[in-house]
């Protein structure tokens, strides 16, 4: 094959151990959630994003859900805590763990662990002869990869990444969401490789026209059928 003009990546179970999320991020932005609602709520980016969660709470058919009407710290952790707990991907509350994490990532308090393949990866895909550009895409937020990337446990990997995608472009198990990317950044589908964890998210990019690898990184949900993806254990593997 050709090679890629852009590397698209997942992060978890891709570039960083599913163990980042589940027991440092999450666990992290729970036992913080509520304070930083009292300390911050009255600031405007913050104030947006409870707007955002009162409208998807507005829109919510599960019957156990926590009510909250946009008003008040306490239902909006009530239901944030829903959320985490269901493993949503609402918009609102990635958004606002993204606010956490960056608290605990500048005091030093969380470091984005990576793969120790991934800082020689990056370096090789973005130099002579490939030149390739490199972009993320995972359902926590903008700013969460920015965070997770400025403070890796390998120093600052942000020089090698050229885009940041998150769910606003789109659900990961949809092909137009890897239409838009290639025409965010510039590439046809077909110029693109991207790299997860999971099949239904590689099937979506494939149907798209982009190159797949599936990844077999340990720790990782067991796969017993690739759906016809490549796999790989490592990025020393992708050629």
């Amino acid at each position: 094959m050709s090679l890629p003009r852009l590397y698209l990546l997942d992060v978890e179970g891709t570039t960083s151990p599913i163990s980042l999320v589940s027991e440092q991020l999450f666990p992290f932005a729970r036992k913080h959630l509520r304070d930083y609602l009292r300390e911050h709520a009255g600031e405007p980016e913050v104030a947006a994003d409870l707007a955002s969660l009162a409208q998807e709470n507005r829109a919510e058919t599960a019957a156990d859900a926590p009510k909250f009407g946009g008003d008040g710290v306490e239902p909006a952790g009530d239901y944030l805590i829903w959320l985490m707990d269901r493993d949503r991907k609402s918009t609102a509350l990635k958004s606002l763990q993204g606010k956490i994490w960056k608290a605990g990532f500048e005091a030093g308090e969380l470091v984005g662990t990576v793969f120790p393949d991934v800082p020689e990866a990056l370096g090789r895909w973005t130099v002579p002869p490939r030149e390739a550009r490199v972009a993320i895409y995972s359902s926590g937020s903008v700013e969460a990869q920015r965070l997770l990337f400025r403070h890796s446990s390998a120093g600052d990997l942000t020089p090698f990444l050229s885009g940041y995608f998150d769910t606003r472009v789109g659900a990961k198990t949809s092909a137009e969401s890897y239409r838009a990317i290639a025409a965010a950044m510039g590439v046809a589908a077909g110029e693109i490789l991207f790299v997860s964890d999971l099949v239904r998210e590689l099937d979506a990019a494939r149907e798209a026209r982009c190159l797949t690898r599936l990844s077999l990184r340990e720790g990782n949900q067991v796969v017993s059928a690739g759906g016809g993806h490549s796999a790989i254990r490592n990025f020393a593997e992708i050629l």
